[in-house]
């Protein structure tokens, strides 16, 4: 009891980080309650809730106190890093926050053809085989010993880790969550074989930390135990952790969205009309702003 105590004294509150995720809740619940106003019906409430819930994910793998314990324990490294890929990242992408961004941009900013060039080449830029790789490449890349060393020697590359980390799962949810719907090219029943190929992966590397029977952080070696597991007894309840956590976070989406398709409602309901986004948000939000709003 006291052991962990002792761990728990060096944490201080980090303020820029949470400075920055506190003026992004602000800016956000302006720009929500500005477009809610005048457009009841663009946004619902569980989209405030949901970002939200993203922002405390990633304050909470970031900035409290479990992310000042991953130096003592690979376990709770890896909690950091599943909370902010497959639970902050997703929550962030479906609060819709290119909504509330935009609803917070002068009004010249908005009618710039620039803006509205950029904004759709943005939005049709992630193909999924890109966001697939691309979180492919954070979670195999940054597990490497010599970068994963790296990061927990040197505070600023830590940080880089993170960030890495979170924009992976905002490009590997893009797809899945469908932020716009014109965020994907390919059909809704494709989602699901991508959700099941991105559990390979880390279904190898959790593997490889469970059954390698050697230690593969030589850090943990040195570093003062959190808990009373053995540095390799740690290292194989991480990857038991990420085999379990992944496969429920991919496969049960993956799941729902297969038993969507197959619905005999699905098949009866209109096809919804595609979005136009950004032209209509932005004509729309000219248009409050013409009438004084």
């Amino acid at each position: 009891m006291s052991e962990t105590h002792f761990h728990l004294q060096p944490w201080s509150l980090p303020l820029p980080t949470t400075s920055v995720l506190v003026i992004t809740a602000f800016g956000y619940s302006w720009g929500w309650l500005r477009l809610r106003s005048d457009f009841p019906d663009v946004i619902p409430t569980w989209r405030l809730a949901a970002f939200m819930s993203g922002l405390v994910s990633v304050w909470t793998a970031v900035a409290s106190p479990l992310a000042a314990l991953d130096h003592r324990s690979l376990t709770l490294h890896m909690v950091k890093h599943l909370l902010l890929m497959t639970i902050a990242a997703p929550l962030v992408l479906a609060g819709q926050p290119e909504l509330q961004l935009l609803r917070l941009l002068p009004k010249h900013v908005i009618q710039s053809d620039f803006l509205i060039r950029r904004a759709r080449w943005l939005i049709r830029c992630p193909h999924s085989w890109f966001c697939w790789l691309a979180a492919t490449v954070v979670v195999i890349g940054w597990h490497l010993p010599v970068a994963f060393q790296l990061g927990m020697r040197s505070q600023w590359v830590h940080n880089v880790e993170d960030a890495c980390f979170l924009l992976g799962g905002l490009l590997f949810w893009w797809p899945v969550v469908q932020p716009l719907p014109t965020a994907t090219r390919s059909p809704r029943w494709s989602t699901a074989l991508y959700l099941f190929m991105a559990t390979l992966p880390c279904d190898i590397l959790s593997a490889f930390l469970v059954f390698c029977n050697r230690l593969a952080y030589p850090y943990y070696l040195n570093a003062t135990q959190l808990f009373t597991s053995s540095p390799l007894q740690d290292q194989q309840c991480a990857g038991a952790l990420m085999w379990v956590w992944v496969t429920f976070a991919y496969l049960i989406p993956a799941v729902l969205i297969t038993m969507q398709i197959l619905s005999p409602a699905r098949a009866d309901s209109p096809k919804p009309e595609q979005s136009a986004w950004p032209t209509p948000a932005i004509r729309s939000l000219n248009d409050a702003e013409g009438e004084g709003l």
